[in-house]
């Protein structure tokens, strides 16, 4: 069981509760991998800049969050992934991912150690203003403190005004910036850090 395993099961207790939303948030095991995959691939454009390309969400996608790429985020001990569900229906998902950040903006600008990035938090269109998200990222940085963290990270496009505003609504303050690929465009985001 991976470090912090048992925390966040009684994490997902406390999330299926009345308090929180309609959703119920679990930890994803390897048959997941294709629910993720079409998770990502339905959700991944919503976080894209005005004018970003299909070719290149496609090739993002492709890369990054295909079936097989999910299976080894799975195996992966350092990574926690999360998928909310609604009615019983996957409705978004989430992935930690424990350790030093690799990128040297990031690591110069998050500045409290331990950290764990949150590197993907989508939800469906459909289950936008339901009250999964906050479910979700409750849920989320409960596995982040399970881990030991003292901070969460992420990075958020600049132009994406809904997430930075739900961000901002979490607690994550902007600390600093960085560049991200998406097929052969360079985007910047913000780098956003939450101390726990």
């Amino acid at each position: 069981m991976p470090c912090g395993a048992h925390m966040l099961e009684n994490t997902m207790n406390r999330a299926e509760s009345p308090a929180f939303s309609g959703a119920r948030v679990r930890r994803a095991t390897d048959a997941d991998a294709q629910v993720l995959h079409e998770l990502a691939a339905a959700t991944f454009a919503l976080a894209c800049p005005p004018g970003m390309t299909q070719a290149n969400i496609d090739v993002f996608i492709a890369e990054h969050l295909s079936a097989a790429r999910f299976r080894e985020y799975l195996a992966d001990p350092q990574r926690d992934l999360l998928i909310a569900e609604v009615g019983g229906q996957p409705a978004g998902y989430t992935m930690l991912v424990a350790g030093e950040p690799q990128d040297p903006d990031v690591a110069s600008a998050v500045t409290e150690r331990p950290t764990v990035e949150l590197s993907k938090c989508y939800t469906l269109p459909s289950a936008h203003g339901t009250g999964t998200a906050p479910t979700l990222m409750a849920a989320s940085v409960d596995a982040a403190r399970a881990r030991g963290a003292r901070t969460v990270w992420l990075g958020v496009n600049q132009q994406n005004a809904r997430a930075n505003r739900f961000y901002d609504k979490s607690g994550f303050v902007v600390v600093g910036t960085k560049r991200f690929r998406v097929g052969d465009a360079v985007e910047h985001d913000f780098v956003r850090a939450l101390t726990l």
